[in-house]
């Protein structure tokens, strides 16, 4: 059973995220051999000010 975590800036519209989502589990499962049902995807939206990058957090 793959368990994918994938954490992202927020942002993101549903759309996009369920587009994702789908392209990963094929990707997965292609490479893996598992089936896509169980493909697990974890998605973490984060709030631009929680993240950083070389001492500065995005905004």
């Amino acid at each position: 059973m793959p368990i994918v975590h994938i954490e992202l800036l927020e942002g993101r519209t549903q759309e996009q995220k369920d587009a994702m989502v789908k392209d990963v589990t094929d990707a997965i499962s292609k490479h893996t051999g598992a089936p896509k049902e169980n493909v697990h995807i974890i998605i973490s939206d984060m709030e631009k000010g929680n993240y950083a990058v070389g001492g500065v957090t995005k905004k």
